[in-house]
């Protein structure tokens, strides 16, 4: 547990979260923490462009997306040379790309492969979600089970992590689509994501078809996509499930500070854009609400934002004290965030200085926790226990 006493003393601009769930705003902002202790890292491979996602096969392989539309194949240790074959055409544009990837639950029996990309032209674009078959490093049978019902323009905000529900159903998030003046139907895009007509800004429940879930909130509801899960959101850009609770917890990019750590619940509004902790690129605030009856506070504000990228949930034992803890990475800070819980309380916080952008944190099937830098020349960590 990290004293706040000893906080006050090194000077940081940070309060402590303890007793705050649920909150009811303000929620006092975090900057820096302290460093963790009795950990250190390796290098597993490296030789990455711009990866995004990874994630484990039965067999203790594992899928890596490149975000210029490649994916690889982490065999033995080592990536195997030719990206697998098979994938449709992606648009690589700003932060567009190939992005999240996600074994079916039933892979051993189905070799089925989901992954979501932005599609399209850099003036007209969308989140789209697909599988196929993987069979001798090749995707066979290749479909679009889904996509975003309409275009954005630019290469922002696809959102885009994928998340298997015990029950097989798949959350996806999606992105509002972009930052002022990216428009849409007259206005600010960003508005989407208080408007269930659209995909924008939100948090989907799929089956395993790609359709819509039929006990999903806004099902019946006129007017509604009946994918909908939750809205309100930004840029969720990590998702992770407590196995022996159900809960899901969400991290998502904020503007000019205001990233946010979420539990999502079904039919819940998050706030943005009206409830926000952010601050306008060009200068104030984006909304002068932190807190509003009706919409869901964040358990932690991230200010200065720290750029939240890959979520995971730690179940393994090879660090003594990690077990229930959710790890953050952050682009912006070079770092992952240790986030103590206490059931649905957040407690406390710490980092693991890495140095370089971190886009996915993910626990193995060994029990360690892996890292994927993002950068031209990116790599794959892993983290050992001192």
């Amino acid at each position: 547990m990290i004293r706040p006493s000893l906080l006050a003393v090194i000077g940081l601009l940070w309060l402590p979260l303890a007793h705050c769930a649920p909150v009811e705003g303000p929620v006092q902002p975090t900057g820096d923490v302290p460093e963790a202790e009795g950990w250190g890292s390796d290098v597993v491979v490296d030789g990455l462009e711009h990866p995004w996602s990874i994630a484990w096969l039965p067999d203790g392989s594992a899928l890596i997306t490149e975000r210029p539309g490649r994916l690889r194949i982490l065999r033995d240790g080592a990536l195997v040379p030719e990206p697998v074959a098979g994938l449709p055409a992606v648009l690589s544009h700003g932060q567009g790309g190939l992005l999240d990837v996600a074994p079916h639950p039933d892979f051993e029996r189905n070799r089925l492969v989901y992954f979501t990309f932005a599609t399209g032209t850099p003036n007209a674009n969308r989140t789209a979600l697909a599988r196929g078959r993987l069979e001798a490093d090749r995707l066979r049978g290749v479909e679009i089970i889904f996509e975003n019902a309409d275009v954005k323009s630019g290469g922002q905000h696809f959102g885009s992590r994928l998340l298997w529900l015990p029950d097989k159903s798949l959350l996806m998030s999606i992105g509002d689509g972009g930052n002022p003046p990216v428009s849409f139907a007259g206005g600010n895009i960003r508005d989407q994501a208080q408007r269930p007509e659209t995909h924008f800004g939100k948090i989907l429940r799929l089956t395993e078809d790609g359709g819509a879930h039929p006990d999903n909130p806004f099902v019946d509801r006129k007017g509604a996509r009946a994918e909908i899960y939750s809205y309100g959101h930004r840029n969720i850009q990590g998702l992770a499930l407590d196995p022996a609770s159900g809960r899901v917890w969400a991290t998502e990019h904020g503007a000019r500070g205001g990233d946010e750590l979420n539990l999502i619940e079904p039919g819940k509004n998050y706030g943005w854009p009206e409830v926000t902790y952010s601050m306008e690129y060009r200068g104030g605030r984006v909304s002068e609400e932190t807190s509003r009856p009706g919409m869901v506070d964040p358990l932690i504000n991230w200010t200065p934002s720290k750029a939240p990228s890959g979520l995971a949930f730690y179940t393994g034992g090879r660090y003594p004290g990690w077990q229930g803890n959710l790890f953050s990475g952050a682009l912006v800070f070079g770092e992952v965030r240790r986030i103590l819980l206490d059931g649905a309380r957040v407690v406390d916080e710490e980092k693991l200085t890495i140095g370089n952008r971190v886009r996915d944190v993910r626990q193995g099937p060994d029990g360690y926790l892996y890292v994927l830098i993002d950068s031209g020349e990116g790599s794959l960590l892993r983290i050992l226990p001192r």
